[in-house]
């Protein structure tokens, strides 16, 4: 019996070692900076809601979507400067909070706000760096029900090169944080009518608003012009496979 309540603990004790550190990982992250915080007080056009423990950027009769999910790590409104840009486009975006800010705790986030929207006919998904691989593994399982993909300093670990999705991926070409053997590694997994696109000076961080990351490049634009030309990217690209 002594053995057993020994063995016990010491399972509990690990148990609780990982919970602790997990929950240390976690509490480490990028917060949204004031520039994204204030965006919403911006007059830009777009209708900014919640639902379902997400924001909408409503431009008003859109008829496609974007299901954007979070980089890892980030806090998900760090993105609404990104995201009210591509609403300008006349694209509804949906933009998730991820728990502990991973996308790889909730894949299938995109579900939810397909069944809300009745009245979207063309669907993507996508994502900056995790969240854009997560997006993709998303993708793969429901290449019936969406049109295509965004990444955004991003690769696919999953193989869509015959899912008949249509694929843009885009990064900065002084991102100091993609891994570009991996990038090159997975690029077999899309299709090859691949869209791609790398934005001259932009870097890792520029797609959102959360301050300087980690191991990134040093940027010669802003992150407002480095959203702008992904927003125009973005649109573009719906607008060429949606005809």
């Amino acid at each position: 019996m002594k053995k057993g309540k020994k063995i016990i603990i010491g399972i509990l004790a690990v148990l609780l070692t990982l919970a602790s550190a997990f929950w240390v990982y976690t509490l480490d992250y990028y917060h949204a900076d004031h520039s994204a915080l204030e965006a919403t007080s911006i007059e830009s056009g777009v209708t900014i809601s919640q639902l379902n423990g997400a924001l909408v950027y409503d431009p008003g009769h859109a008829d496609t979507a974007l299901v954007f999910y979070p980089g890892g790590k980030v806090e998900y409104s760090a993105y609404q400067p990104l995201m009210i840009q591509i609403a300008q486009q006349g694209i509804l975006c949906i933009l998730p909070e991820m728990p502990f800010n991973l996308a790889v705790f909730d894949i299938g986030a995109a579900d939810a706000f397909m069944a809300k929207h009745r009245s979207i006919s063309h669907w993507y998904v996508g994502g900056h760096s995790l969240g854009g691989s997560m997006a993709a593994s998303y993708a793969a399982g429901h290449a019936t029900q969406v049109d295509g993909l965004v990444l955004l300093a991003a690769y696919s670990t999953a193989d869509l090169a015959s899912s008949g999705l249509r694929v843009l991926s885009i990064y900065g070409d002084r991102d100091g944080v993609l891994n570009q053997t991996s990038y090159q590694k997975y690029r077999k997994n899309l299709p090859e009518d691949l869209v791609e696109i790398i934005v001259a000076g932009g870097n890792h961080a520029g797609f959102g608003n959360y301050g300087p990351q980690q191991g990134d490049g040093n940027a010669t634009m802003t992150s407002e012009q480095q959203q702008q030309k992904t927003a125009e990217a973005v649109a573009e690209f719906f607008a060429k496979s949606t005809r």
